[in-house]
């Protein structure tokens, strides 16, 4: 983890900047090139992290933190909450290219019109947490993540705007503040933020951990 907040957009740039160029490919669609844009690939293995590299109506390039799920049909959904069924044409490594099943509106995604504008990418990963606060500590379970806090739900009851401290797979001893609570769902809001690279490693960890090999 470290203190940067949020998709380092000049961060990601220099790293996929300098990878190696994309085979040339007959396009239909004219292609918006160097989007450089966080989102989640969708598979039946899990939800990942990746970034878009560039986007035409027809088709999209991705590159992930990590070798790409094997499945038959993925989803890739944007962070303003769009949400579009692709298929792979190609693979090279982290990278892969993909076609998009319905033509999209580019323009929208580039604009990030949707459901959430300007919303960090969030996981629907389920795992047991403990939350330990100066006078207890409480189990917990993580109903969803992004690179900046976390829902869970527990039995016990924190306060808005308490202290937590964090431990449970790939969250060790993870400093947060409680932000909201409803029925038994708390969202934590962290005190230090994930990088994006280190939140899709720790994705693919929890969900599928021979993407890294």
């Amino acid at each position: 983890m470290n203190g940067v907040s949020g998709l380092d957009q000049s961060a990601i740039q220099k790293e996929f900047l300098t990878a190696s160029q994309e085979e040339e490919e007959t396009r239909i669609a004219p292609r918006i090139t160097l989007l450089i844009r966080a989102a989640k690939l969708i598979s039946s293995q899990g939800e990942f992290i990746c970034v878009i590299r560039d986007v035409s109506s027809t088709g999209v390039s991705l590159r992930l933190f990590h070798a790409l799920p094997k499945c038959d049909h993925y989803a890739l959904e944007f962070q303003a909450g769009q949400c579009f069924d692709i298929h792979n044409v190609w693979e090279r490594g982290s990278e892969g290219g993909f076609e998009f099943v319905e033509p999209i509106e580019v323009t929208d995604v580039v604009n990030e019109v949707g459901n959430f504008p300007k919303r960090g990418v969030r996981l629907d990963l389920e795992f047991p947490v403990t939350i330990a606060t100066l006078s207890n500590k409480q189990a917990a379970r993580v109903q969803n993540l992004s690179q900046q806090g976390a829902r869970v739900t527990l039995d016990g009851s924190l306060a808005i705007d308490q202290s937590v401290r964090i431990k449970g797979p790939g969250l060790s001893d993870v400093r947060a503040k409680v932000r909201w609570r409803r029925d038994g769902e708390y969202g934590l809001v962290f005190d230090d933020t994930f990088s994006l690279g280190d939140f899709a490693l720790l994705a693919a960890r929890l969900q599928c951990p021979m993407l890294l090999r």
